[in-house]
């Protein structure tokens, strides 16, 4: 997809302030000039691109005065009502309230529109009012913020009430002049609107009036779009707009765009149901979408390309009167946070501003406006379609209060109307929905589903709804299949209740099938055979064949069952007892089942026997099953005889190269003991590995590791590695370096090892410790009877990456200090953070014991892992 349409203006703007700029941002930015032309051909293209782009000027400012124009006359005819006076004497006063006021007259026709109608775009506006001069997320603070041409005295002033009377702005005899507001003074107030857009200090009243009446006079949602950007979301930042409308599908359709081009827009002029974008995720999570940078998200939109397209994104759904109609998605050219209450409450008048436009069918055929209007063209043709169904049908008019849906009412119910709770079709039509059905409003129930219904247009049915009724005050359910439908404004309901004959005939109809169970009854006196649907698709023949009886059942068996059949018939026919067998069926169609079939014999009064009833299952998914088990129990018992027999293979060699509690080891000064605590369990013998060695140069090399993984493999490469560090030990090189070394050696082995480590040399001269990790747990450092992890240094898994640098410490060991090295095995838990862990081992390092072996058995004893991982531990004392 290209990317969002953006002029010089906007990529010149790209390391400017914030994307969503002041709210007296201007609308349209100044023309970039254009360069000296080089020759006559030059100039010739120049002069057509000046000219271009001056009639593309002139058409801008000719929609503006346009949009302006309405607001201002709307004005006037507030005053002619207010005031009582002609055309003439309200533009005389307007225009004196005006030069009284300090404010342009856009600007005052947009508070007297506001005085009047107090609805949403009001309150936004005055609440806009309190945050003029205000820095906001959206408004780049400045010297000047709060001044400005067309706006002297506009952010001091307070909001008029909503109960004022004009008379109090402008009495009746107020001294006027005697110039009509003709198109003379219209055109000083237009000078004023570009004034006021060219200083970029519209307020939020002026722009978002000037948006309504642009969007309500628009020819098309095109047009809409256009001045959406224009007067409303232009000066908030916003590059592009996309009106998309909802189909009755679950479709989107782009309706109207400004600010993307021509080829894009054909690209996504229809977007299918299931394709996940984020006016789809406005749509189907009910909430506004805002989107810090679009080109983080994985979801597609309009504008969002293989050549950009990233920036800030907002989706809010256009909701009417409860019914959502389609979506506005709004396009800033930069990263952007979550707006302010102000201007996302903004943002959602301008979305409603879109749902009138798209209710009012000016989108298109396809748009659901079109839909809307054709719908409620056809509503006197709804009753004769409620009476054409065979089942109950009700026709539900939505009930609003102050633009909100509430309820709705029952408008028509057919002849086939039955109610749940028995009363007639007269006592329940023209009543409210919940005042009907009050039980309709517990969550999930039916009320929930038909808001759903009106609000998306997806229709619903089910074979089993539960609805609820009150006979008496005594709640009564019934299990319906219900339907439901949104036709225009209107939402169509439609059940068909179940009679307890009828939900048993269907429950037994579905256990036989789920089962795959036929029954079959055979009159022995008069020969007849009934099979029901089930048995003859078990048989495989179809439903207008003859059934097959029992005395040719062996007939249809496999031969080497002829026996079993035999055996089952004398057991029902002559003993006149119950019985089954299993046997072999072969089918017409070639295809072998098996078959369990039971029967009981049926006598009379007389005790003679006159029919014989039964049922026939078919198990063949339970034979092969049992073929299968028995196959893979043989399996399952040589495999874990084989991995017990490599478990103790690794067990014993493991304890071969490291016993559980070897001697403490006394050098140079130091004190050096070990544990090695096996897993539990044989099959999680793992790769933890210890060394301690004193190396040619008198340094004593001190290593804890572990390898990734369990088992035979684990415990071969834990041998591999511990050799080579031993070998690359003897270089004399330092720890980073012997790190660096054994990544390579890992990362080189045939299975790609991956283990963690840490490495540390001593110098007993020095009594300095230089130690690297390669993504290891931290050493603890027990000094004057506090534990304390060491800083890790950098350093990252062994075996990872062929080439790997390692970060080197130094550390300094006094008299007294304890070190303690060890593997993961000795702190992980699977409800436990691993700085929890953490604390938790410091904690029992500092329990002050006689002897170091006692202190390392306490730590084991102590511990509080929950893995079940073999461990690793060396204590190391300075004396």
């Amino acid at each position: 997809m290209t990317s969002l349409n953006q002029n010089t203006d906007s990529d010149a703007a790209a390391s400017g302030p914030s994307p969503f700029a002041a709210i007296s941002a201007p609308v349209g930015g100044e023309r970039a000039a254009f360069p000296p032309a080089a020759g006559p051909a030059e100039r010739g293209i120049g002069r057509l691109a000046a000219t271009v782009d001056r009639l593309r000027t002139q058409l801008n400012d000719a929609e503006t005065t346009a949009d302006a124009r309405a607001l201002v006359e709307l004005a006037k005819g507030i005053l002619m009502e207010r005031l009582r006076c002609g055309q003439t004497e309200a533009a005389r006063q307007l225009e004196t309230l005006a030069g009284r006021s300090g404010l342009p007259a856009l600007e005052l026709a947009a508070d007297l529109v506001n005085e009047i109608s107090n609805d949403p775009l009001t309150r936004i506006a005055r609440e806009h009012a309190e945050f003029d001069g205000v820095h906001t997320p959206y408004q780049e603070p400045g010297p000047d913020a709060a001044s400005g041409p067309g706006r002297d005295g506009a952010a001091d002033r307070e909001p008029p009430p909503a109960d004022a009377d004009l008379d109090d702005i402008a009495p009746a005899d107020a001294d006027v002049d005697d110039t009509a507001f003709d198109d003379t003074a219209l055109g000083g107030a237009r000078s004023e609107v570009s004034d006021v857009d060219a200083a970029g200090r519209a307020s939020a009243g002026v722009r978002l009036r000037t948006a309504e009446s642009g969007v309500l006079g628009a020819a098309d949602t095109q047009a809409a779009a256009q001045s959406l950007k224009q007067h409303a979301l232009g000066p908030l930042g916003a590059t592009a707009v996309a009106i998309w409308a909802l189909g009755t599908d679950g479709s989107l359709m782009l309706a109207g765009h400004a600010g993307f081009s021509a080829a894009e827009a054909r690209r996504w002029r229809h977007v299918p149901p299931y394709v996940a974008t984020l006016a789809r995720r406005a749509l189907v999570e009910r909430r506004p979408q805002w989107v810090n940078d679009a080109s983080d998200q994985a979801l597609p939109s309009i504008g969002l390309g293989r050549r950009g397209g990233s920036g800030g994104r907002a989706a809010l759904a256009a909701a009417l009167g409860g019914r959502v109609l389609g979506v506005l998605e709004v396009c800033w050219p930069r990263p952007v946070d979550e707006p302010s209450p102000p201007v996302a409450r903004q943002l959602e008048a301008l979305a409603e501003l879109c749902a009138y436009t798209l209710d009012s069918g000016v989108a298109g055929e396809d748009a659901p406006g079109a839909a809307t209007a054709a719908g409620r063209a056809g509503d006197v043709r709804l009753t004769d379609l409620a009476d054409t169904l065979l089942d109950a049908a009700i026709i539900l008019r939505p009930l609003h209060d102050e633009g909100r849906l509430v309820d709705f009412v029952i408008e028509y119910t057919n002849e086939h109307f039955v109610d749940p709770a028995g009363r007639p079709r007269s006592a329940v039509t023209g009543l409210p929905l919940l005042e009907a059905y009050p039980l309709a409003a517990e969550p999930g129930a039916m009320f929930d589903k038909v808001e759903h219904v009106y609000a998306t247009g997806e229709p619903f049915s089910s074979e089993q709804v539960v609805i609820n009724a009150r006979i008496d005050q005594v709640p009564v359910s019934s299990v319906a299949a219900v339907g439901i439908s949104r036709l225009g404004d209107r939402v169509l309901l439609t059940w068909r209740l179940q009679d307890e004959a009828a939900r048993l005939a269907t429950l037994l109809q579905h256990a036989q099938r789920l089962g795959r169970i036929g029954g079959f009854e055979e009159n022995l006196v008069t020969g007849e055979t009934t099979w029901n649907a089930q048995l003859f698709s078990l048989y495989g023949l179809p439903p207008t064949a003859q059934p097959v009886p029992l005395s040719r059942l062996e007939a249809y068996a496999h031969p080497d069952d002829a026996t079993a059949i035999g055996r089952f018939l004398r057991s029902l026919i002559h003993h006149r007892s119950a019985a089954s067998t299993a046997f072999r069926l072969q089918r017409t169609d070639g295809v072998l089942r098996y078959i369990r079939i039971v029967a009981e014999p049926v006598l009379d009064d007389a005790g003679l026997l006159v029919s014989v009833r039964g049922a026939c299952q078919d198990i063949s998914s339970q034979h092969w099953t049992e073929i299968a088990l028995a196959a893979t129990r043989d399996q399952l018992a040589h495999t874990e005889q084989e991995a017990a027999e490599r478990n103790r293979l690794a067990l014993r060699l493991q304890r071969a190269i490291m016993p559980p509690a070897p001697r403490p080891i006394d050098a140079a000064g130091l004190e050096i003991a070990v544990r090695y605590r096996p897993a539990e369990t044989d099959h999680l013998v793992g790769g933890d590995w210890y060394d301690a060695v004193v190396l040619p140069t008198r340094q004593i090399l001190l290593v804890v590791g572990d390898v990734a993984g369990h088992g035979i493999d684990a415990a071969t490469d834990m041998v591999a590695l511990r050799n080579a560090l031993r070998g690359l030990a003897a270089t004399g090189a330092g720890p980073a370096q012997l790190l660096s070394w054994l990544n390579t050696v890992a990362h080189h082995l045939n299975d790609q090892v991956t283990a963690t480590a840490v490495c540390g040399l001593y110098d007993p001269d020095s009594r300095t410790l230089r130690w690297a990790r390669a993504g290891h747990p931290p050493p603890l450092l027990v000094r004057d009877g506090r534990a304390t992890a060491l800083p890790l240094p950098t350093g990252m898994l062994l075996g990872v990456v062929g080439d790997a640098q390692y970060g080197e410490q130094e550390l300094t060991l006094r008299h007294g200090d304890t070190l303690m090295m060890y593997t993961d095995g000795l702190i992980e838990r699977k409800d436990s953070s691993l700085d929890q862990s953490l604390e938790h081992l410091r904690t029992a390092a500092q329990v002050s014991v006689s002897a170091l072996s006692e202190q390392l058995d306490y730590m084991l004893m102590h511990s509080n892992a929950d893995t079940d991982d073999d461990t690793c531990l060396i204590g190391v004392h300075v004396r």
